[in-house]
């Protein structure tokens, strides 16, 4: 058998598999905290335009509202004036039977 000194084989694999390991997770753990802070950057530049994304709602929906209004407007104008010309043909039409 071997000396207890020496490490087996096995024992010299598994210490440079263990050492690739904790490299491999300290790799990773800085990646991940490279990540953390690229998302905290893309957050912050993100929350700035808050107030210009409100802004636009707004106005979007001030013209939303006129939009509506104009339409609204519009077919009440087109049903007074088809009232309108709707009587006046009736009139002309009794006046040619007569």
């Amino acid at each position: 058998m071997e000396e207890t000194g020496a490490k087996s084989d096995f024992e010299q694999q598994r210490e440079i598999l263990v050492n690739e390991i904790s490299l491999s997770f300290e790799q990773v753990l800085a990646n991940i905290n490279k990540l953390n802070r690229s998302l905290e950057s893309v957050i912050a530049v993100g929350n700035e335009f808050s107030s210009v994304e409100a802004l636009w709602s707004q106005f979007e929906g001030v013209m939303a509202k006129d939009e509506a209004e104009t339409k609204a407007g519009q077919q009440n104008q087109a049903e007074c004036q088809g009232q309108g010309q709707g009587e006046g043909e009736g009139q002309e039409r009794r006046e040619d039977n007569a």
